[in-house]
C-alpha cells in the first residue's frame, strides 16, 4: 500500500485525538511500521540531502511531529528521556542498538540523574518502538541509518535534563 505524508499524519491525528495515551501510541506505532515498509514513502522523505533531523509535519492541534532522520556514520547518544513527552522510533535503513535504563536517582537542572542499563536490543528496518513519558533509553548507531520518528511535541522546544549511566 502506498502512503502519503498527508494521509499518514491525518491517521496519526485521528488515533491520538481519540486515544492520547499509551494505547493510542501503540496504534500509531503499528501504523508507522506499515509506513516503514512503503519504499516510495521512505524514498520521498529520506534521500541523500536529508539532514540528521528534518521535521516533515507538525500537527497544529495536537502538537506531535513526524520527522525524518539520516545519520551518515556512527553516532551514540547518552541515556535520555523525552521530558514531558513521548517518542516513537521507526527504523527505515541500517540498524540502531537501543538500550533501556532504570532510573536510580532523579535528575535536576544542576545535577544529572543516575540510571542503570536494563537491556539492549536492535531496531532493524521496518521495526518501530514506543518510548512513553519517562522511558529512559539511548541509541547507538555503528553505521549509516535512516529513521522516521514521531515526537509528542517538537523536542527542539523542550529543555531536557541529563542522565548518567552507572
Amino acid at each position: 500500500m502506498t502512503h502519503t505524508l498527508e494521509q499518514f499524519a491525518a491517521r496519526c491525528h485521528d488515533i491520538l485525538k481519540a486515544e492520547p495515551g499509551p494505547a493510542g501510541r501503540g496504534k500509531v506505532c503499528a501504523l508507522l511500521q506499515s509506513v516503514l515498509t512503503d519504499a516510495s514513502f521512505t524514498a520521498k522523505h529520506l534521500d541523500d540531502a536529508t539532514p540528521e533531523r528534518k521535521i516533515l509535519y507538525e500537527d497544529p492541534e495536537l502538537g506531535f511531529c513526524i520527522l525524518a532522520h539520516q545519520y551518515r556514520g556512527a553516532k551514540e547518544s547518552p541515556p535520555h528521556d523525552h521530558g514531558p513527552s513521548w517518542a516513537i522510533y521507526g527504523q527505515v535503513a541500517g540498524e540502531t542498538e537501543m538500550s533501556d535504563y532504570q532510573l536510580l536517582e532523579k535528575a535536576t537542572p544542576g545535577k544529572p540523574g543516575r540510571v542503570r542499563k536494563l537491556r539492549t536490543y536492535k531496531l532493524t528496518p521496518s521495526v518501530a518502538h514506543v518510548y512513553n513519558e519517562g522511558d529512559l533509553h539511548s541509541p547507538k548507531r555503528t553505521g549509516p541509518t535512516q529513521l522516521i520518528r514521531i515526537e509528542g511535541v517538537n523536542m527542539e522546544k523542550v529543555k531536557r535534563l541529563k542522565f548518567q549511566a552507572v
